[in-house]
């Protein structure tokens, strides 16, 4: 019987303290570890978020779900549970991120990650009131103009993660970012364990997001029947396609994706289907219509795939449902076979790192 309560206990309990792991990303950005639970539709909550900066990292609440209305509640929701630095996401291409962002900038949220759209306004905005700003990327060249235009990090999205990933592998993006900018870099993608955080400051990363990891923890609002299916999986069960939601993404390989591999669904159905979302989360069809319209029609289908995808992708998360649903996930996956809380695995990635740290240490003696 899977026990949502199990607790890996191979590895020797060290107090925190005892081990600092300081780099320019947590100097700046005011954590104490270089770990992030990146904004995750429907799992990076209020009560993860902040959890995660409980334990010294840096949690960021994923507003995609989210009305400008219910961005702010939820803001005002994790400083009841914290008084630690915590960010919003808002992946400026989908209808209502403008709204949350700006939400986000009234509320003085000490860190807002930005994605898939021109972040230069949030940027001015946030630094004025001593906010910072984080880009997530996935190439050099996104990296560099990030940078210029006065990002304080870069969130850098390897192959292996959840979701949208880019074509080029961690192992290689994250040093390749990283020679190209001089701000910090935090590689996301593959990342679950403290080696996998020590190998990423050895390529030159200041800090790595683990979001299947935190997925998996006991503060998570993951189904648990998700949970226990994510725990059973090896590293190889992942898809990657752009059949899902119109944008290259990565999901959990079951039967229902690998059907969705060989058939894509049609464009009039992605169409119908989103307008019914968008009218659920309550935003106005002639304010859709008109944005979308705006941005140009090859933007305006991704944004209508998106958005028919997300029925799938809330059947999984929420309900538990894998025989319909679609589940983000990463490749790391395969690395992870419990749901420790979140202070508990902080600890635990801290101690792995420090394992690792003496074990490339032998191989230099």
């Amino acid at each position: 019987m899977f026990n949502q309560t199990l607790v890996c206990s191979k590895l020797k309990v060290r107090n925190l303290d005892d081990i600092p792991m300081k780099t320019r990303f947590t100097e700046l950005f005011g954590i104490e570890h270089p770990v992030v639970c990146p904004g995750m539709s429907w799992i990076a909550i209020p009560e993860l978020v902040a959890a995660v900066a409980n334990a010294g990292g840096l949690g960021i609440l994923a507003t995609g779900p989210l009305t400008a209305d219910q961005t702010r509640d939820a803001i005002r929701r994790i400083r009841t549970l914290t008084d630690k630095p915590f960010g919003i996401g808002c992946t400026l291409m989908m209808p209502g991120a403008k709204e949350n962002a700006e939400v986000a900038l009234e509320e003085k949220v000490p860190v807002i990650n930005f994605s898939l759209g021109k972040g230069d306004w949030i940027v001015q905005r946030a630094h004025a009131y001593g906010g910072k700003v984080i880009a997530t990327v996935v190439t050099e060249k996104h990296a560099k103009a990030a940078e210029r235009i006065g990002c304080d990090a870069l969130l850098v999205t390897g192959h292996e993660a959840a979701a949208h990933g880019g074509e080029v592998t961690s192992l290689v993006l994250v040093p390749a970012v990283a020679k190209a900018v001089k701000i910090p870099v935090i590689g996301t993608g593959g990342f679950g364990t403290g080696g996998g955080l020590l190998a990423a400051l050895a390529l030159g990363a200041e800090a790595v997001a683990m979001g299947t990891r935190f997925a998996m923890t006991q503060e998570s609002p993951l189904h648990a029947n998700t949970k226990q299916v994510i725990a059973q999986k090896r590293v190889a069960d992942t898809l990657y396609s752009k059949n899902f939601d119109g944008i290259h993404c990565r999901v959990m390989k079951t039967p229902v994706t690998e059907r969705m591999m060989k058939k894509p669904m049609g464009l009039f159905k992605a169409l119908f289907t989103s307008l019914t979302v968008a009218r659920g989360m309550k935003v106005p069809l002639p304010k859709l219509l008109l944005g979308t319209l705006l941005k140009g029609p090859a933007l305006m289908l991704q944004i209508a795939y998106f958005g028919a995808a997300t029925p799938r992708f809330k059947l999984a998360t929420e309900q538990g449902n894998l025989q319909t649903g679609v589940q983000m996930i990463g490749q790391v996956q395969g690395l992870i076979d419990d749901v420790p809380g979140v202070a508990e695995l902080m600890q635990r990635i801290v101690n792995e790192a420090a394992d690792a740290r003496s074990r490339v240490e032998q191989a230099f003696l």
